[in-house]
């Protein structure tokens, strides 16, 4: 019986590792587009797909190739490359995703630009590894077997090590440079301890220049975000008519302006809103208890914190680089009258007491998208419990065209609410994406009609049967079914 051309042990690595590899890329594709095309379920449903198609594609050409030529010729050559392509996503991305547009269609082809071509180098490998172990067929079973449940562990390490750990500890783009060095130091190794079966000079010479290249490229690219944490890519930018001014931007959303000067200046409409309808429903001087989902630049708890004597302010911000950010940049100052608690807001606001707040302020995003879990009835009752009688829930939602997902929310609110107000913009959209404000209290809301209640040239409040019309039988979201990224219109 002849000696298998690869030990069990280093065939069991290479189909862990490449597998791992693989996965490691899929689950941090999703953070490199975020900043192109948002964060949202389909942007995970076309990472998923299109790297799902690359393995199906690879392991079918890398099982082709092993039956037609011996494999260790290969092996080296094949991780070096996938590392290649690996680094080479970077500026891809950089180069194609300013202008790739958003929906599903850009989303696919963005990853498949990007990763298709790596996922696929690196999956032919657990084929050639099958050849290179199956010395007779009495073992035949054994050896695939054991070889796709080593593949199937990679997996699962490289998906759980990627999502529980390395997202944590290191911006995106250095791990995914850390993992085309590793596949490339390896593919280098095998070469080596190949090297009478080396592939002609000509495959040779075009897998080292693919490595250099591609090496120098992603050591070039400085990448779109000033600071990458867990959750997004963040830039401060300054307004060059204000050299107090701020702008944060997470994403591909523009979700803040600061005026490190003036906590009471509100540059966005729906902040302008927002101060409008608690000043009418509260009144201007009286003291507040404020709860805010989602932090972001920090710019409506600062002016609340400026404009009443007494309020105590309660942000629920998930992302605790943000609010280091926040402080080194937008000027955010924590204290007695603003306090910063970290965490999901879903599980934080179940540790609130009942009756606590009077203003509940719903701003948290991800992209142009609110997180599902934030817009559902089961949500909404939570907001309801922890508010007291009297008390006013505004809500911060994006939409256009025919606005489905603002109006299941506006549904969602008078299933579990009394009143309800939706304040929309003034004017002709185009069907563009605008900030709807929504509103909620189990007191009646027509005083946002009054003259000067909002300023009409910020928005147009709906109430009554103009709500009932914006509403128009949309049904409301709840945990088992809130499919809001199909519901947005994002054009």
């Amino acid at each position: 019986m002849a000696r298998p051309a690869l030990s069990s042990h280093a065939a069991v690595t290479l189909a862990f590792a490449t597998s791992a590899a693989v996965l490691v890329l899929e689950i941090l594709a999703g953070r490199l587009l975020a900043p192109y095309v948002g964060v949202s379920l389909e942007t995970y449903t076309g990472v998923i797909g299109t790297v799902l198609a690359a393995i199906a594609v690879g392991t079918a050409l890398g099982g082709r190739l092993a039956d037609r030529a011996d494999a260790r010729r290969f092996l080296g050559p094949t991780l070096m490359l996938g590392g290649a392509l690996a680094w080479l996503s970077l500026p891809v991305l950089s180069f194609m995703g300013p202008g790739a547009g958003d929906g599903p269609a850009a989303i696919v082809v963005l990853t498949a630009v990007a990763f298709f071509l790596p996922a696929a180098v690196l999956s032919a490998v657990g084929p050639m590894v099958a050849k290179l172990r199956l010395d007779d067929l009495a073992h035949t079973g054994e050896v695939v077997g054991g070889l796709s449940a080593a593949g199937t562990a990679g997996a699962l390490f490289g998906t759980f090590v990627t999502g529980f750990v390395l997202v944590a500890a290191w911006p995106t783009r250095p791990i995914v440079v850390g993992i085309g060095a590793a596949l490339v130091l390896a593919g280098a190794a095998l070469w080596f301890v190949f090297a009478e079966r080396m592939p002609s000079r000509g495959v040779a010479a075009a897998v080292l220049a693919a490595v250099v290249a591609s090496g120098g490229l992603a050591a070039a690219d400085p990448g779109p975000c000033q600071w990458e944490t867990a959750y997004f890519c963040i830039t401060v930018e300054h307004d060059l008519a204000n050299p107090d001014g701020r702008v944060l931007r997470m994403d591909t959303l523009r979700h803040s302006y600061v005026d490190l000067a003036d906590p009471t200046y509100l540059d966005f409409r729906y902040i302008r809103v927002f101060a409008d309808v608690i000043e009418t429903t509260i009144g201007p001087d009286e003291p507040i208890d404020a709860l805010h989902i989602g932090g972001g630049g920090f710019t409506f708890p600062r002016y609340l914190a400026a404009t009443r004597a007494v309020t105590s302010n309660l942000v629920l911000e998930i992302d605790d680089e943000l609010v280091r950010i926040a402080e080194d940049e937008l000027g955010l100052v924590r204290g007695p009258d603003l306090r910063v608690v970290g965490g999901d807001a879903r599980l934080g606001i179940g540790d609130l007491d009942d009756d606590s707040f009077d203003v509940v302020v719903g701003d948290a995003f991800g992209g142009l998208s609110v997180p599902w879990h934030l817009t559902t009835r089961e949500m909404v009752q939570q907001v309801h419990r922890v508010l007291r009688p009297g008390g006013v829930y505004v809500l911060n939602v994006i939409d256009g065209g025919p606005a489905r997902f603002a109006r299941a929310e506006a549904a969602t609110l008078a299933a579990e609410m009394h009143h309800v107000a939706v304040i929309v913009p003034s004017g002709p959209t185009g069907g563009a994406p605008v900030n709807h404000v929504l509103v909620a209290s189990d007191e009646p809301l027509d005083h946002l009609l009054s003259p000067g209640a909002i300023d009409p040239a910020d928005g147009e409040v709906l109430v009554g049967t103009d709500l009932d019309a914006f509403i128009d039988g949309a049904s409301p979201l709840t945990d088992d079914f809130a499919p809001v990224d199909q519901l947005l219109t994002r054009r």
